[in-house]
């Protein structure tokens, strides 16, 4: 009888040929040899890391490609790391907007036109987190300074806000609630599951009476109820397991919400994979902070520098002190030994600020075990660009999710291949 498998079929050649778009699980009789092994690496991870204003041009990007680029201004300050990024030059999602297309820097898809895709404006964040499940108590973590950036959106097009405080983050992570609170989220679960079960029934008494616009309305209400019921599945799984004990001083006070607490933040990040209470994370800065450091006038009037040497010098100073953290975000990957496990992303929906332009972002990958290659200039001629959704596309591979398309990728990103 003919083999229906072999031990080096890759799971994306095996979609390809059924020519499906599924994230299928590993079945352990079709599973031997390099396949098994490959299958059972360690976890993979991934962080995003997203400013709203991203970074001025003509400080962030090299001038020179290749390995041996000399190193921009901005870039300075991550200088020693330089052989563990990527930086890439004229990508981005062909979007138009100013502020109000940034949110779409992890999608490819702005919130107004998602209804022409099947997974809406979903993140590539959550498209991990959806795929890791709970594997980990959090499928995310989404993190920020005050107002956040409008990052992270859900299957259903949904936005999550971000936890802006380190002591609230640090007591989801750490901090257990006693047994009275635990009955409670129980009760609530349990009540929330018979609410979701009454709706569907009522929903499929509907749904023969609808036209075809509101079966669709229906569908996306179904799929959002989907959601909250993998939710509730996930919660339902870590109820009664204790939270891992704290390697850090209790974070109490909850006033705190200065850009001087990004390193704070990071290092709640980088336990939360460490203590594998998440396999997915996200920082978002806005584009107005306070601070206690840095002499410096409104981050946001500074984007809008109108090329003036000192509110360029002022922008510059917000910038390296920006990219400071980033660098120390990668050290404490090292050290917890998380960085070749870890895909991170850095970079923004915005490609000038001072032109509320969403054209060649800022973007910069690092970690995650892959060849990095210095400053990859992608092609800047027309119709022979690259989507940035195909550097997305290939960031889910990496992952481990097997898909053939995400939000407006013509393909995978072929002039790094990821995995």
């Amino acid at each position: 009888m003919k083999r229906l498998y072999s031990s080096t079929l890759s799971r994306r050649h095996f979609l390809r040929g059924v020519g499906l778009s599924l994230a299928l699980p590993a079945f352990d009789s079709l599973t031997t040899g390099s396949l098994a092994a490959s299958l059972n690496h360690r976890p993979r991870r991934m962080i995003c890391v997203g400013n709203h204003l991203g970074f001025w041009p003509g400080g962030f990007f090299p001038k020179t490609s290749g390995l041996d680029y000399e190193t921009s201004l901005t870039l300075g300050a991550i200088d020693h790391h330089r052989k563990d990024f990527t930086v890439f030059s004229n990508l981005d999602h062909e979007l138009n907007g100013g502020h109000k297309a940034v949110h779409a820097f992890l999608s490819g898809v702005k919130k107004s036109e998602a209804s022409g895709f099947a997974e809406k404006n979903m993140t590539v964040d959550q498209a991990a987190a959806e795929f890791a499940g709970n594997a980990a108590r959090f499928p995310s973590i989404t993190a920020g300074l005050g107002g956040g950036t409008d990052m992270c959106w859900t299957r259903s097009g949904v936005r999550i806000p971000p936890v802006s405080n380190p002591s609230r983050l640090f007591q989801a992570l750490f901090v257990n609630s006693d047994k009275a609170v635990i009955e409670r989220e129980r009760d609530r679960l349990k009540h929330r599951s018979s609410v979701l079960d009454a709706l569907q029934v009522s929903a499929q008494h509907l749904n023969g009476k609808l036209n075809a616009s509101d079966r669709d309305k229906l569908d996306q209400y179904l799929t959002s109820v989907r959601e909250v019921e993998k939710r509730l599945q996930m919660s339902k799984a870590w109820i009664d397991r204790p939270k891992p004990d704290a390697p850090i001083d209790p974070v109490l006070d909850e006033a705190r919400m200065h850009i001087e607490e990004l390193p704070l933040m990071y290092d709640l990040l980088v336990l939360a994979l460490q203590t594998d209470s998440t396999r997915v994370a996200t920082m978002e800065i806005p584009m107005a902070f306070k601070s206690n450091e840095l002499e410096v006038g409104s981050y946001h009037g500074l984007s809008h520098h109108g090329k003036e040497e000192g509110r360029l010098a002022e922008l510059q100073v917000v910038e390296a002190y920006l990219m400071k953290q980033f660098g120390y975000l990668m050290d404490r990957l090292k050290e917890a030994q998380l960085f070749d496990d870890t895909l991170v992303i850095l970079g923004s929906g915005m490609g000038n600020a001072h032109t509320h332009s969403n054209r060649d972002v800022p973007l910069l990958l690092a970690g995650g075990g892959i060849q990095h290659q210095g400053h990859l200039k992608c092609p800047e001629e027309k119709g022979k660009r690259i989507p940035l959704s195909n550097l997305w596309l290939s960031s889910l591979h990496w992952f481990g999710l097997e898909i053939e398309r995400f939000g407006r990728s013509t393909g995978t990103f072929s002039p790094m291949p990821l995995v």
